[in-house]
């Protein structure tokens, strides 16, 4: 009786609060597939990261194929199911509408971001009303040589590049700068809460103006010619060799925006969002044959592959590892490999051309 009263102690010490009737919250909001995106997302990123960002279903549908690009493990129906749940539940501000959960959280102060995530360890973490306050300092003492967004102006230097800001951790560099007379003409006189203020608002700026701030909206990328861009897509860009404007390419523009457009040009491997509204579902099909000395032929999707074993995974799931040899043949099969290879030959120049000629496939 004994052991079994102690038993009894070890397990309810041991059992999670939830599985007692407490039945668990998610941070997330209500929504069709979010049990998905929990699972298939929240192993590497904080829910603040989902909750802070807005986007449409095509700016959705490109970070998330960008995580793809990065390791993540999705299927295409997974794929579907994320992007249509974050479309659905962080849409963008204007789209939110009233009485609903996202609406709600628009309201709310700025969560942390993925860019929140990153930087060295000592990275000043911006007080948001501490900001606002540095704004109206920078207003007074600092628009008018430096520019609205701090990116710099007439007669003031960009501080979102400055060295000097960058280092600064809550006022600790641009405090001492300023004491020293800043503008020369007419230096500022701020308190030091002024300086503290300041720092944040610049921070917040250095955080905007990087790729998961609020400026980080595709812009006006038909900016090629269309002709030269025809050109090296039939010439030394060789792109004709393996797509047709009449096959594969064809109105292709009527199915992807601009800027999906680059994206299947520079990183075709991506999956992107099309007008209609629909995830593509081209998925990466390198392959890898694998010959043994005896003659017997595997081929399948790369595990792994380094200078002493080979690892792959067949169509029917099945596992397999070799060790490298002289005698052991390896073939590998990479339908981009025209793509990646012209990521070291073509210019920007090269890229907005195509993109323009492609965009005239309507």
């Amino acid at each position: 009786m004994r052991f079994i009263s102690l038993g009894l102690v070890l397990i309810a010490s041991l059992v999670p609060p939830v599985a007692l009737g407490q039945a668990p919250s998610s941070p997330l909001p209500e929504g069709a597939h979010r049990e998905t995106v929990e699972r298939a997302c929240s192993g590497c990123h904080s829910v603040q990261m989902f909750t802070g960002r807005r986007m449409n279903r095509e700016e959705w549908g490109t970070t998330v194929s960008n995580m793809i690009g990065r390791g993540a493990k999705i299927t295409d129906d997974e794929f579907d199911q994320i992007v249509g749940y974050l479309a659905t539940a962080f849409p963008p501000n204007s789209q939110a509408s009233a009485g609903t959960a996202p609406a709600k959280q628009a309201k709310a102060p700025r969560r942390p971001s993925l860019i929140d995530q990153v930087g060295p360890n000592d990275k000043q973490v911006i007080d948001e009303d501490a900001a606002a306050l540095g704004k109206t300092v920078y207003i007074a003492q600092c628009i008018t040589c430096h520019g609205t967004h701090a990116r710099g102006g007439v007669g003031g230097t960009d501080l979102v590049r400055s060295v000097l800001v960058l280092h600064d951790r809550y006022g600790s560099t641009i405090g001492p700068y300023l004491a020293q007379g800043h503008p020369k003409v007419k230096p500022v006189d701020l308190t030091k809460e002024q300086v503290v203020d300041l720092s944040h608002f610049l921070h917040q700026q250095i955080g905007d103006t990087l790729r998961t701030g609020p400026y980080n909206h595709p812009l006006n990328i038909l900016v090629g010619d269309a002709k030269a861009g025809k050109a090296y897509f039939e010439g030394a860009g060789g792109c004709s060799k393996c797509h047709s404007v009449t096959g594969d390419l064809a109105h292709i523009a009527s199915k992807y925006a601009p800027f999906a457009l680059q994206q299947k040009v520079v990183f075709p491997d991506n999956r992107a969002i099309t007008k209609q509204g629909a995830a593509s579902h081209q998925r990466s099909v390198r392959t890898v044959t694998v010959t043994t000395p005896s003659g017997t032929t595997v081929t399948g999707e790369p595990l792994n592959i380094d200078n002493f074993n080979v690892s792959l995974r067949d169509a029917a799931g099945q596992y397999y590892s070799f060790t490298r040899s002289p005698d052991l043949k390896v073939e590998k099969h990479n339908p981009y490999a025209g793509h990646e290879a012209l990521l070291d030959i073509y210019t920007d120049k090269d890229i907005h051309d195509v993109v323009s000629y492609l965009e005239t496939l309507q």
